[in-house]
């Protein structure tokens, strides 16, 4: 963060540029709380700015500010290719490569604007973008756009941008339960309760508000798909599609759902493993010293943080599981 350069930045926001925000792929709340308060941000500096998403998110983030004018790439591939090439300056937030972004990542290679990364996970594709804001000590990159916002101009963080950075910072620490031990985090959502927040509303609307399907499913998870496996200190659920099909599966129904497996006594490491139509997506949970985000890294193709990360698997589910099974005891020292 000491390398960016906050002054070069703030001076490229000039009247007339054409800005595009972006996120990645399957987005969760930070990746909608990122970059909805970069879009009231900019809004406010009445810059041209538009906010594009691979796809849809989740229904429990459907009351944020700003939502209905996020755009999206999936079923509008043209429209979204004339975006990136014709915008100035693209931002692309909580993401560092552009493979996150599915088969758009050749539009953002090809576009000749000005890219800057606000992000933080590890190991970030610097080849692709000209600034870099990057911090992996941090909860979210929703407090890192607080921080950049901040540094441009403070006095434009109104309810709005400060309601959508909570979202972030909220989701990807899991109600503050990890990613988030920093004493910054807590000095930064003080400032935004001072800007007029409701978190109990907002606590309410993210996860308190559940239909039936999604409930039912939660049920069926755990006490017909949760297996424990005590020698290696290892919780797994896995759905497929015809069960995911079978509960009315809406994108975000699953969220959250590796994290009950992780709250088993004793459970140090964590896997959800859900069906699509191409491959199985696999979600990693541990508590400790233990790094999914190199277990994920080394065997799924996926990465993300060291407690909390994803990745994919071009196999069955039966051989997916099997595989990850095998590795086990690779790990159980670590896992002890």
């Amino acid at each position: 963060m000491d390398t960016f350069n906050f002054s070069e930045v703030k001076k490229l926001l000039s009247p007339g540029k054409k800005i595009l925000l972006t996120s990645h792929a399957n987005p969760d709340g930070d990746a909608v709380g990122s970059i909805l308060a970069m879009l009231h941000f900019l809004n406010q500096m009445n810059l041209p700015t538009v906010a594009l998403l691979p796809n849809r998110f989740p229904e429990f983030l459907h009351w944020m500010p700003g939502q209905e004018k996020i755009k999206y790439i999936d079923g509008n591939e043209k429209e979204a290719e004339n975006l990136f090439l014709d915008s100035d300056i693209i931002f692309s937030l909580d993401y560092n490569a552009p493979s996150r972004l599915d088969n758009a990542g050749k539009f953002l290679i090809k576009s000749k604007a000005v890219k800057i990364l606000i992000d933080h996970h590890i190991k970030p594709e610097i080849q692709y973008f000209d600034h870099i804001l990057s911090e992996i000590a941090i909860s979210s990159t929703s407090e890192l756009v607080y921080q950049f916002i901040s540094e441009i101009n403070p006095e434009l963080i109104n309810r709005a941008v400060a309601e959508c950075i909570y979202v972030g910072i909220l989701t990807d620490t899991g109600s503050f339960s990890y990613n988030c031990n920093f004493s910054k985090t807590f000095i930064t959502v003080s400032k935004l309760i001072e800007k007029g927040i409701d978190t109990a509303a907002i606590n309410r609307y993210v996860y308190d508000t559940n239909t039936e399907d999604r409930l039912r499913l939660l049920g069926y998870s755990l006490s017909e798909k949760m297996e424990v496996i005590k020698e290696y200190n290892t919780a797994i659920i896995s759905l497929s599609q015809e069960e995911l099909k079978r509960y009315n599966n809406k994108i975000g129904d699953t969220e959250g759902l590796v994290n009950y497996a992780l709250s088993v006594k004793g459970i140090r490491f964590a896997a959800f493993f859900r069906e699509t139509k191409n491959k199985v997506r696999i979600s990693f949970r541990s508590i400790g010293e233990f790094s999914v985000n190199e277990f994920a890294r080394s065997h799924f193709e996926g990465g993300g943080h060291k407690n909390a990360a994803g990745g994919d698997s071009y196999v069955s589910m039966e051989k997916t599981i099997e595989k990850f099974k095998r590795l086990l005891p690779e790990y159980k020292n670590q896992l002890s």
